[in-house]
């Protein structure tokens, strides 16, 4: 079992718990990955049908894990349970990835595009400015602000879970405002309505042409695609979808901070999941109202968002969504940089990490986690390779969740008799189905994009030797 965070102090309630889980999952990918999406599948139906099957799958997966939470509400989240269902060594390497991969990876990604956005309002911050060259890397005034950025919050952060809370609230709030502002005012105030032209598309399945690198070549011609292609193109369009999808879990990591734990984690997952997933599919039949497809797909730097307020609101529409972008984007690593401590806190309390980071500062927060998680996550904004981590963080993070859901079912009968405040919705049904669904999105994506989805399962794998030389030490 792993060791009770008595030293937490328990002061986020249901609100900060929703308010976690909606900020972490709304960061920047709403606004941007709708465009490979109908490059991908090309039909106002098969558009919606990705975020309907990703929002499915998201809310499933939360209402499984609501059991979880419930059963162990303390600070690790999935860590924890994978440990507890399996061994750990299926704990770790979900540790070891997540500190490699997950959670480091999308801080940056997330960094770099609030980045973007900034320069959009001021030009100079551009990822074309160029800061320094040192041939194998270039330094961009881009890259510069999102280390800052994420330097800024995660120092925020050591001052004690108060100041990350009042950040999380604002922030959400007003990007949660926002979102809702444009969706409504796309089917109000749009000058032209694309509406039946594109849902004359209907589920006719087409794809962008490609150029010889594989990227969707802009104004490129299109052309129908069979059920294999189609399949592809789903599996493809999905790791945007599941990307902009992720992070729901963190409240789960802070668990030793949330007022009446037992109750409040699962119902925050239900909430904000729930919320979160009518927001993107409301905001992508927003787009299909006021762009036509093609727009959508050829969106410059696929800043779908961008183009969809400039057609609302006229030139001022794009300041405005950059401001928005910048709020959402800030507010989403500040979720993601104070739950992502709490697991290597919770690793090295087990000594499977650096054992330094499983002390608590005078704030009560794990402050060397914190700057050890900030250094990672700051390298992979030098990298320069966001779009290329979508694959491979997706498969990652969904070959995770399918393996934690799988574990509802060996606690049922290792543990028949354990208090479970909630139980999973639907079981066994719906977490089979999600199961499935989890382990063919993974197939196919290590099928149709072998490389990243390689890289990510290698970043898995390479966690297994690291494990036993933990073990090892521990035991001299």
């Amino acid at each position: 079992m792993a060791e009770t965070t008595n030293d937490f102090k328990p002061s986020l309630g249901l609100i900060d718990a929703t308010m976690i889980v909606a900020g972490s999952m709304i960061g920047s990918g709403i606004f941007i990955v709708s465009a490979d999406i109908t490059s991908n599948v090309g039909s106002a139906g098969w558009l919606i049908a990705v975020w309907l099957i990703t929002g499915f799958m998201t809310l499933v997966a939360a209402l499984s894990y609501a059991e979880l939470s419930a059963m162990y509400p303390k600070a690790g989240g999935q860590y924890v349970y994978l440990k507890e269902a399996f061994n750990p060594l299926a704990g770790f390497l979900y540790g070891w990835s997540f500190f490699a991969v997950i959670q480091t990876a999308t801080i940056a990604a997330v960094g770099v595009a609030f980045s973007k956005f900034a320069a959009y309002l001021v030009p100079a911050l551009s990822e074309k400015n160029i800061i320094a060259d040192f041939g194998f890397v270039t330094i961009s005034a881009a890259q510069i602000v999102s280390i800052l950025l994420i330097i800024f919050l995660t120092f925020i952060n050591t001052k004690g879970i108060e100041g990350g809370k009042m950040i999380q609230r604002f922030f959400t709030s007003a990007k949660l405002i926002a979102l809702f502002s444009l969706i409504i005012f796309g089917f109000i105030l749009a000058k032209h309505s694309f509406w039946n032209e594109n849902w004359a598309t209907g589920f006719t399945a087409m794809q962008q042409e490609k150029n010889a690198a594989g990227d969707f070549v802009q104004g490129g011609l299109w052309a129908p695609i069979g059920l294999s292609a189609l399949i592809g193109a789903i599996a493809a369009s999905m790791a945007g979808s599941i990307f902009s999808s992720d992070a729901w879990n963190n409240v789960t990591f802070i668990a030793g901070e949330i007022k009446n734990p037992k109750k409040n984690i699962g119902l925050s997952l239900f909430l904000g999941t729930l919320i979160v997933t009518v927001i993107y599919v409301f905001a992508n039949l927003m787009y299909i109202n006021v762009l036509p497809l093609h727009d959508i797909a050829d969106a410059e730097n696929n800043r779908v968002a961008l183009a969809a307020s400039k057609s609302i609101f006229g030139d001022m529409g794009t300041y405005f969504i950059a401001v928005m972008i910048m709020i959402s984007t800030f507010g989403c690593n500040n979720g993601l940089i104070l739950a992502g401590a709490r697991v290597y806190y919770t690793m090295a309390k087990d000594g499977l990490f650096f054992k330094q980071s499983a002390t608590l500062n005078k704030n009560g927060v794990p402050e060397v986690a914190l700057w050890m998680q900030c250094i990672v996550a700051s390298i992979l904004c030098l990298s320069g390779k966001y779009g290329n981590l979508l694959d491979m963080i997706s498969f990652v993070v969904v070959l995770f969740y399918a393996l934690t859901i799988a574990g509802i079912f060996i606690l049922r009968k290792k543990l028949p008799d354990a208090e479970r405040p909630y139980k999973a919705f639907g079981y066994p049904v719906l977490p089979a189905i999600y199961i499935l669904m989890a382990l063919v999105f993974c197939t196919l994506l290590i099928y149709y994009s072998p490389v990243y989805a390689g890289w990510g399962l290698a970043i898995v794998l390479a966690g297994i030797p690291l494990y036993y030389l933990a073990v090892s030490k521990n035991k001299q």
